[in-house]
């Protein structure tokens, strides 16, 4: 039996992260942010590519080859913002790829397609000068404008032709920084990005520029009929983002007191917000495939995470066929650098994704049991050899309105917890959703919850009925639906929805059928396992530690069933 070839891929920019690729297919990858508990921790590697490692039982010996990418500095192999695990060593070779390239790859590395076209839209990618640097060939393809400019340049929105092996670059726009003035709208992002004037917004409303789907889930509470003037235009086929909205909004958040008695005018502002970004993403898109035609697109890039402009790309019909990629923000950075090296640098064929976004390592009973001696906390605890038990408990349990932690195998990549470090409850049980954000998430009332829908039966209670396994697209849920899924239902009736997928997704969606043969709900309601401010818990020890201070009244890991005793 042949040697496994690894390859290795490491973002070290924000929401920094680690995937390690065995024969062209994942085979485990992690945020940093699971394993520091830092939300949207980068920089220094070295934690999670351990991970990674350790997960896989192998070490750096074993590696073909490290791509890594960082925005704005090219690192060095022994020190990044602390010393690597590269310290003392001359092997595995590594090396740099431009940032909106490594967005790229993630997509077609984990998309359906042998041949497609990639759309990249971001805050803020790689400078115009570390671009050239990485990739000399491409400079002729630039517009020679971009090197009249004296002020700092960076990727905006970019965008590929796939032919099975290679990307090849077609349209590439970069954008001056935003200056570094007190002006409410000025982030370290790029002047005419479609992410930097959300950010923008996002940092208006809520006074943090990371609060982007925070946003999103605000908009629909809000209208946009006082706000009569455009954010961007479009001049000779490149988006810009005009200065003369600005004057219309001169009262930035002063903190969540502020932001409350305020709320209606933050909700119409969010929802201005929104729309414009809507009309941008879909005008951006359309310009480059009438330039560039192709049936299937990959979208990706931190604002291929707005699940409603996604749902008006697909109704727009630009394209035929749509990839959205699970991990568009820069958390997805390592998975793109990881296909880099397995097709452009090793020249090895793409494989077969399997549609999972789950790469984390699965615990095992030793972690389990490790995680119970060393909690402060007693519970009644209760182990299940029949998987077909556990399920029909945890199905009656969500039928009769209790709330679950539900912790299976390893970890999803990426924003969403997809039904493997999920909170499960009941759709339709009216005060639920009030319940869960006041007592167990600790976050505002207005944030909403995702309904998870068996793939089958999507059409049932969702007008378009699109296949969305990674919650990244909205849709409307029917009017006759409404009330059974109150709990997931947004005030202007929309849902971001997630369709389970029983191929990768087997043990969710064996709950899910389960909690409809006793509710007649091919529903539930998912959000991530975790509470404000804290990453998505990744550990036996972090799931029993949330569930002791909230108001969770069930942990699931793996087959055993923690309850709180009376």
């Amino acid at each position: 039996m042949s040697k496994p070839l690894y390859v290795l891929g490491t973002g070290l920019s924000h929401n920094g992260s680690a995937v390690l690729l065995k024969d062209g297919k994942v085979c485990v990858g992690i945020e940093k942010e699971r394993l520091s508990r830092k939300k949207h921790d980068g920089g220094n590697d070295s934690l999670a590519i351990q991970y990674c490692l350790d997960a896989e039982g192998i070490t750096l010996d074993d590696l073909a080859v490290v791509v890594q990418c960082e925005n704005f500095t090219l690192p060095d192999r022994t020190h990044f913002k602390g010393k690597r695990l590269f310290e003392n060593t001359t092997l595995p070779k590594i090396i740099d790829i431009s940032h909106h390239l490594a967005h790229a790859y993630s997509a077609v590395g984990t998309s359906p397609f042998s041949e497609c076209a990639v759309m990249v839209i971001d805050g803020c990618g790689s400078p115009l000068d570390q671009f050239i640097a990485l990739h000399p060939e491409q400079k002729h393809l630039l517009d020679p404008v971009f090197f009249e400019e004296k002020q700092m340049q960076c990727e905006k929105d970019s965008f590929y032709y796939f032919d099975g092996q290679n990307l090849i670059p077609l349209y590439k726009d970069f954008s001056t920084m935003s200056s570094n003035s007190t002006n409410d709208f000025r982030l370290p992002t790029t002047q005419h990005s479609i992410g930097g004037f959300y950010a923008s917004i996002s940092n208006y409303v809520f006074g943090d520029m990371d609060d982007v789907g925070k946003l999103m889930g605000l908009a629909p509470f809000g209208t946009s009929e006082d706000f009569d003037f455009e954010a961007f235009e479009f001049q000779s086929g490149r988006l810009f983002v005009k200065d003369t909205w600005q004057k219309h909004f001169q009262k930035p958040s002063k903190g969540y007191g502020h932001f409350k008695t305020h709320f209606n005018y933050y909700a119409n502002v969010a929802k201005w917000a929104q729309e414009q970004v809507e009309k941008a993403v879909v005008l951006c898109i359309k310009n480059r495939l009438e330039q560039f035609p192709h049936l299937n697109v990959c979208y990706t890039g931190g604002v291929a995470l707005n699940a409603v402009a996604n749902a008006k790309l697909i109704a727009s019909n630009a394209a035929q066929n749509n990839y959205f990629e699970p991990a568009a923000a820069d958390n997805g950075l390592a998975l793109g650098c990881a296909f880099y090296g397995w097709l452009a640098y090793l020249k090895q064929p793409k494989m077969k994704h399997d549609g999972s976004t789950c790469f984390g390592k699965k615990y095992t009973k030793d972690d389990i049991d490790l995680a119970v001696a060393h909690s402060k906390n007693h519970y009644s605890i209760s182990h299940y050899v029949d998987e077909e038990k556990l399920i029909s408990y945890c199905a009656s349990q969500l039928y009769n309105g209790k709330t679950i932690g539900w912790f299976q195998s390893g970890a999803e990549f990426g924003p969403r917890s997809l039904g493997r470090r999920s909170i499960l409850a009941h759709p339709g049980i009216k005060g639920m959703k009030d319940h869960i954000n006041k007592n167990i998430k600790f976050r505002e009332d207005f944030r909403p919850f995702a309904p998870a829908v068996l793939q089958s039966k999507v059409h049932e209670y969702f007008e378009r009925g699109n296949d969305s396994p990674y919650m990244i697209l909205v849709d409307k849920t029917r009017e006759e639906c409404i009330e059974k899924l109150c709990n997931v239902t947004h005030c202007d009736g929309s849902a971001r929805v997630q369709t389970i997928e029983e191929s990768w997704n087997l043990l969710f969606h064996k709950l899910v059928t389960a909690f409809e043969s006793l509710s007649g709900i091919a529903v539930v309601l998912n959000t991530s396992l975790n509470r404000k401010g804290m990453p998505i818990v990744e550990t036996p020890s972090e799931a029993l530690e949330l569930f002791s201070e909230t108001a969770l009244d069930i942990l699931v890991i793996e087959n055993t069933v923690f309850e709180k005793q009376p």
